[in-house]
């Protein structure tokens, strides 16, 4: 999987963390329908591994299937025999290394430059400035570019749709989003109020144009 490149197309990674493993694999399923295919499942939901193994059967072998909060080794390992295919960390941890090994690409969470430098050194693919709202939000991911104006950064944390657009003009790569998009659907809410959610995300990053 080209991580780089499924970032740039589709500029919003989904991030599915709940307390009902049905409903999250519902919620998987109905992102995807509504134009949100970059979707992650994060291991700090409840049966989250199965859920990762459920999604792939029904999303098929082709669709982008991340797994999130990835912080060992052992972790990259049961989400790469559950089928994802791209992993995310919160943090600069043992599992960047070991999904690198699984030939898996790697979202890898960071806050600092020194992190910054950590990660990329261990081989991470792109870097999830995390969490982005108490870094400093755009004015600090505006910041990085200077020293790092190369490193493709992906925001996490309090994204709206209006700060998905921010941060895409500030020059992020893509976003990520978590419960101002999934809302409550991962433990059993409404999915068709996500699927309003997830159609308003969709058309919120599709026409930014970022700053170089």
């Amino acid at each position: 999987m080209d991580l780089l490149t499924q970032l740039r197309t589709h500029r919003i990674v989904a991030i599915v963390r709940g307390d009902d493993a049905d409903a999250s694999l519902r919620t998987v399923l109905a992102l995807a329908e509504e134009g949100i295919p970059l979707i992650e499942v994060s291991l700090s939901g409840k049966d989250a591994v199965d859920v990762i193994r459920r999604a792939r059967a029904a999303l098929g072998p082709d669709a982008p299937l991340g797994a999130g909060t990835v912080l060992t080794a052992e972790d990259a390992q049961a989400v790469h025999e559950a089928g994802a295919d791209f992993v995310v960390t919160p943090a600069v941890c043992a599992g960047i290394s070991e999904a690198k090994r699984l030939q898996l690409p790697v979202l890898a969470g960071v806050m600092t430059p020194t992190d910054i430098v950590a990660a990329q050194e261990l081989g991470a693919d792109v870097l999830k400035l995390f969490p982005a709202e108490h870094a400093g939000g755009p004015a600090y991911l505006r910041a990085l570019r200077g020293p790092f104006p190369n490193v493709p950064f992906v925001p996490v944390g309090g994204v709206d749709t209006e700060v998905a657009r921010t941060y895409l003009a500030q020059g992020a790569l893509a976003v990520g989003a978590g419960s101002p998009l999934i809302g409550d659907a991962a433990d059993g809410g409404s999915i068709d109020a996500l699927r309003t959610r997830a159609r308003a995300f969709a058309d919120a990053v599709r026409t930014v144009e970022a700053v170089r």
